[in-house]
């Protein structure tokens, strides 16, 4: 394939990518047919406008498979993932049966491998049945085909401080990393939103930012400790950003994400007790947005994950008690990105490349993502137009569920195409099988 007229990073003058064998071949400006001479059937793609960026890489998604295929499969997250501008995705282990065990594991990533539209790796339960209480069998999932390394009981704390640091001894040997879903549950029983004032005037039992702030305080001293590397999941409080500069100044191995949600929506949202709007980790204040925002922007929270987590009509369209927390977030994550940073000015392009394809990659050990775009390296890439809108609508989008807060809003950012190892697997608007 030739690539025509592309902006590498949304920087300099537009040039021409020749992807040959799933590499970049050649990055020239106006390269013509003498450049692919040996080559027969070149296809030409027009990326005039254009801005080029490394694919992206989630290492927070529900893909639903094994338990509640009604919700998600591999196959559809797959495709949102593609038609986001995802080329890798890390498969949570909340599914059902857990995924605590080599054989379930292997069969995440193999029915990835069927799909083909995204690199699938499945993260490992840290503790059997995502109960807390046994550590899970970490060293056969990592020695398994799936090659586990990224561990999380994510939907649950590992809150026992002696399981916990016995995990963090365990996956140093193995070179891995624990993804904390940091919530001390003593603090939230029965909690329903941030605790402040909106929750107190909606009636709402209050989730205090402490519940998060005290966990990642506790595991950044573990880790610290053992010298094993700790991944902070869906940072959601100025506080924790606090805890996260700390940790970081003192040579501490703790790397932190942020959903696009967190970047974008505040509690004012619960006015109207849309369960649409409900999440784990709740959505906070004005001011933890804008402390996220620029913790993003200066390193000390490293990357966006998505944490997209589709939910089934009954789990959602009831009570604001009884539904379930979640919402989907592969397809929009870059648009909102792009309106909470790059329009700004907190970002630019390179930025995005860091936060959503680079830093998660380098997190998740990774070698063949998050690569740069050069001659030489994986043609697995996004292209993205800068200057067009779209509008979010919930049964438009690629997964079975529509549970996406950002029904009917206008976002900035549309990704063009995705390619995965020079494979086109996606393209205006549609997944290429």
């Amino acid at each position: 394939m030739l690539i025509k007229g592309v902006r590498l990073y949304g920087e300099g003058d537009p040039v021409d990518i020749l992807v040959r064998d799933g590499v970049i071949a050649e990055i020239g400006p106006w390269l013509d047919a003498a450049s692919t001479q040996d080559l027969t059937d070149v296809e030409v793609l027009d990326a005039d406008g254009l801005v080029a960026l490394p694919g992206f890489v989630d290492l927070h998604t529900h893909l639903r498979e094994p338990g509640r295929e009604d919700t998600e499969t591999i196959a559809t997250g797959s495709a949102a993932a593609a038609l986001g501008g995802y080329t890798a995705v890390f498969a949570m282990a909340n599914t059902d049966p857990v995924a605590d065990n080599a054989v379930i594991v292997e069969h995440i990533w193999r029915r990835g491998r069927e799909v083909g539209l995204v690199d699938v790796h499945p993260v490992g339960a840290v503790t059997v049945g995502l109960k807390g209480e046994k550590l899970a069998e970490l060293g056969t999932m990592a020695r398994s085909q799936a090659d586990v390394r990224v561990f999380s009981d994510d939907g649950h704390c590992v809150a026992d401080p002696l399981v916990m640091r016995r995990a963090l001894e365990y996956t140093k040997a193995l070179d891995g990393v624990i993804a904390q879903h940091a919530e001390e549950p003593r603090l939230t029983v029965d909690a329903q939103a941030h605790e402040g004032e909106r929750a107190a005037r909606l009636g709402l039992a209050g989730w205090p930012a402490a519940a998060e702030e005290s966990i990642v305080a506790r595991d950044c001293l573990l880790a610290k400790q053992t010298g094993a590397r700790l991944h902070v999941c869906h940072v959601s409080t100025a506080g924790t950003v606090d805890v996260l500069r700390w940790a970081k100044e003192r040579g501490t191995k703790v790397s932190a994400e942020v959903t696009p949600h967190h970047l974008l929506l505040t509690d004012e949202r619960l006015a109207t007790y849309d369960p649409v709007n409900k999440v784990n980790p709740p959505l906070r204040t004005e001011s933890d947005v804008q402390v996220l925002r620029e913790a993003l922007a200066e390193g000390v929270v490293d990357c966006v994950a998505t944490d997209h987590a589709p939910h089934a009509p009954q789990d959602k369209d009831c009570e604001w008690s009884a539904a379930r927390p979640g919402m989907l977030g592969l397809q929009t994550a870059l648009s909102i990105v792009v309106e909470t940073l790059v329009r700004p000015g907190l970002l630019d392009w390179r930025g995005v490349a860091r936060v959503m394809s680079e830093k998660p990659a380098e997190i998740a050990g990774l070698p063949d993502q998050g690569r740069p775009l050069a001659v030489g390296e994986p043609a697995t890439l996004t292209l993205v137009d800068p200057d067009a809108r779209w509008t979010v609508r919930g049964t438009e989008l690629a997964s079975i569920a529509g549970n996406t807060p950002f029904e009917g809003m206008e976002l900035p950012a549309v990704v063009r195409t995705t390619m995965l190892r020079g494979r086109v697997t996606a393209a205006d608007g549609k997944v290429q099988r």
